[in-house]
């Protein structure tokens, strides 16, 4: 029992859902797949339903951009955070940039290998947004200095496109256009008009990219001023995010049932959100992530797009994305949790766990499929042996013991970062930079400290915190945050906060606000009684005013789902 190799379980009715999504040509909106950590998402995705994707006519673009942050990604023999991406030294925007366009460039040269994406069709597309004569004089020039009369004549876009396409193949390598292309191994059945629509197709693919960062060199500019200032422009977002929209809206049009079905699926979309700026070749990484999105969602509406997946553990994807891009609905949602306890002890029970160490975990840990796993992990080291080989152990040490580690690790952290962001919610309220709605009379974090001394602060963020996770206990750690419909739980920055690092998860239906696990449940509660504990005499008077006199209370906000 101990060594049965561990399997991935399935999920036959979410497999159904996105198969069902996956499977259509076109759609008219992006899906959002999201959930608390450690509930298989990225499994369901790679191990269960990404190989069937690619299969036949279907095509998947699969794009992962925690991939760049190397401490913490599998393909680097490292795993993934328990808490929040960022917590941990987020990626550039270039390096993500990088690889979303790579994936889609990758997928519509398969698409002009098959003859679905012409010349013709990338023109039109193209022409569609932008205007192309200057472009196109610039890049005909470019590729034929002693061509004078390229500049001044007064030719349509789609003569100016036939030059460009024809300037640029003679720059171009003939062997490699065919090697990109496959044309060596079938050229024995193509006619030359036929190995000349490919090649013309896949020049025009060129030709369109290069026609779009000659437009985009226009504005570098008024994007790094943009970028000094801090300002806000449409206009400039969507500039930076032209060649990728292009390609998708090549993909969704090319896009027919049973010969060529792209889809896309993105893994980890806050991570793009929270990247870093690291020069001004584009607008801010959360200005890029909106236009993406905003285009993506624009594209559906409008003419449909092919399947586009978002994944995510991010809780700002569970409710505020969908009104901060419109409302409610824009995005079709999906939202993934772990096993009930009856459906984990059907899978686990006898295979991985006895009945009796099944019933510790359920209590302990919760049905969470990464708890199982890692503590199943655990049972096979050799860690284990030696603690069941002494006299008196149980599995309940091994229980504690992963516990342990998840204090250390993961919750203490978490923690710290979350204070941090509260010094810096009081450093904000002190320079003003936070609206008076958020500092409302009776509000508890109300009075934050008047001067910059870090000790002060500090010791305001704990009993906030502190404040806040007793609150929580109070409730039963199950806020409704819809439950009288004000959302009041958002102007706590102690919530937000816990959001943010990842070890509270603000679901979408029922609309709870919740610990991830039952394991960092335990932890939240080990690390107040910890914090209480190492409090002098001082601190605890403060501490215990702050709960009798300005203390929080959200026990309104316990409601059931339906319940009035």
């Amino acid at each position: 029992m101990v060594n049965k190799a561990w399997r991935i379980i399935p999920r036959p009715l979410l497999e159904t859902v996105l198969n069902n999504h996956a499977q259509h040509h076109r759609v008219p909106q992006p899906l959002i797949l999201h959930g608390p950590r450690g509930v298989g998402k990225t499994t369901l995705i790679l191990e269960r339903l990404l190989g069937e994707w690619s299969k036949g006519p279907h095509l998947t673009g699969y794009i992962d951009f925690a991939e760049s942050i190397e401490d913490h990604h599998p393909q680097f023999n490292k795993s993934f955070p328990w808490a929040s991406w960022s917590n941990c030294p987020p990626p550039t925007l270039s390096s993500c940039r990088t690889k979303l366009e790579h994936t889609l460039e990758s997928m519509v040269e398969k698409g002009v290998k098959l003859g679905t994406i012409g010349s013709h069709q990338i023109f039109t597309t193209l022409s569609k947004w932008h205007g192309l004569n200057t472009a196109l004089r610039r890049v005909i020039q470019s590729n034929n200095a002693a061509s004078k009369s390229a500049v001044v004549d007064k030719a349509s876009p789609s003569v100016l496109w036939d030059r460009a396409v024809f300037a640029l193949s003679a720059r171009c390598n003939a062997q490699e256009i065919d090697g990109v292309l496959g044309l060596s191994e079938k050229w024995k059945g193509l006619s030359i008009e036929e190995a000349s629509y490919f090649r013309e197709a896949y020049l025009a693919l060129r030709l369109a990219k290069e026609v779009i960062t000659v437009q985009h060199g226009w504005r570098a500019n008024a994007i790094a001023h943009l970028n000094r200032t801090g300002g806000f422009s449409r206009s400039l977002a969507h500039s930076c995010t032209d060649w990728p929209c292009l390609l998708l809206e090549l993909l969704s049009q090319a896009a027919e049932i049973d010969h060529f079905q792209p889809k896309l699926v993105i893994n980890n979309i806050d991570v793009l959100r929270n990247a870093t700026l690291n020069d001004d070749s584009s607008v801010s990484a959360s200005m890029y992530h909106d236009s993406l999105i905003w285009r993506m969602i624009a594209l559906g509406a409008n003419e449909r797009c092919l399947p586009i997946i978002l994944v995510t553990s991010d809780s700002y994807y569970s409710y505020q994305a969908y009104l901060d891009f419109g409302f409610t609905d824009i995005f079709i949602s999906r939202e993934m949790f772990g096993w009930t306890p009856q459906e984990a002890k059907m899978h686990m029970v006898t295979d991985y766990f006895s009945p009796s160490e099944w019933t510790v975990i359920a209590e302990v840990l919760g049905p969470i499929p990464r708890h199982l796993f890692e503590l199943y992990a655990l049972k096979q080291s050799d860690y284990y042996q030696k603690v069941m080989g002494d006299k008196g152990s149980t599995f309940e040490d091994i229980v504690d013991a992963y516990l342990a580690f998840l204090q250390i690790t993961v919750v203490n952290p978490a923690m710290d970062n979350a204070l941090e962001l509260l010094k810096k919610f009081a450093v904000d309220a002190r320079n003003g930079k936070i609206s008076k709605d958020k500092l409302r009379f009776g509000a508890p974090w109300r009075h934050p400290p008047k001067t910059d001394d870090p000790t002060q602060c500090m010791e305001w963020a704990k009993l906030q915190l502190m404040d806040f996770v007793q609150c929580l206990v109070n409730t039963e750690f199950g806020v409704n945050y819809l439950a009288d419909c004000s959302l009041e739980i958002f102007d706590d920055p102690s919530a937000v906060a816990l959001v943010e690092v990842g070890l509270l998860y603000a679901q979408r239906d029922p609309s709870f606000i919740r610990p991830i696990s039952r394991g960092i449940q335990r932890c939240l509660v080990r690390w107040l009684v910890q914090q209480r504990m190492q409090m002098n005499f001082q601190n605890l008077l403060q501490y215990l005013w702050q709960r009798i006199i300005r203390g929080r209370s959200y026990r309104h906000l316990m409601l059931e789902a339906g319940y009035k």
